[in-house]
């Protein structure tokens, strides 16, 4: 009885349910009657609280972004050294890919419908403004101090910053076969963590 009085409760575990679910299987994939067991509900309260499948998927969606971002914003970039908040940037977006595989997930299975659920969120555009402010800042502060170039748009930035882990791991089978090595080993792993911030950092020098 608790459980059902208590509508926030039932809606947080419909919701993480539905994640494990929509990231292992995607959108077509994802079945409600699993997302009801894995939640300890039934298929009718999934859609008293959210509707159809394709509500709960963009719900699940939007909490993806909202996480990593949240998680952003903690790293207090803006009161960082330029080069130090780029850096710290850079391995925490690989370290989040790497701790949060289902969030890659969810980003594949978005851009194979070539983000037609996406489109109908205006909140996940609107908590990507402070990210890009912040950036602007950051590109800023580096060019008064002489160490970036002028004219970078924080935009591309981050979509590079994301490129560099986003490709290495959703393209990690075929790369490790192609080379003849296991891109996930520790080593790999940390390997590309230099790699990715040298390079970033190299191309933003002044």
């Amino acid at each position: 009885m608790s459980n059902r009085r208590d509508p926030a409760r039932n809606r947080e575990r419909i919701l993480r349910a539905a994640t494990v679910e929509f990231a292992r299987h995607g959108l077509g994939g994802a079945r409600v009657d699993r997302i009801a067991a894995r939640a300890g509900a039934n298929k009718r309260m999934l859609y008293y609280y959210y509707g159809k499948k394709e509500n709960l998927y963009l719900a699940a969606l939007e909490a993806q972004y909202a996480q990593i971002r949240s998680a952003e914003r903690a790293l207090e970039l803006e009161h960082l050294e330029p080069q130090r908040a780029l850096r710290r940037l850079v391995l925490f977006t690989w370290s989040y890919y790497l701790e949060h595989p289902e969030f890659l997930g969810f980003l594949n299975s978005e851009n194979l419908h070539k983000a037609r659920h996406l489109r109908r969120s205006r909140r996940v555009r609107e908590m990507h403004f402070p990210l890009v402010e912040t950036l602007r800042g950051t590109l800023r502060r580096g060019e008064r101090a002489g160490v970036f170039r002028r004219g970078v748009d924080p935009v591309q930035l981050y979509i590079s910053i994301a490129a560099e882990g986003y490709f290495y791991l959703g393209n990690r089978y075929t790369l490790s076969q192609i080379f003849g090595r296991d891109l996930m080993a520790p080593r790999a792993l940390a390997a590309r963590a230099r790699h990715m911030t040298d390079l970033i950092l190299a191309a933003l020098r002044r």
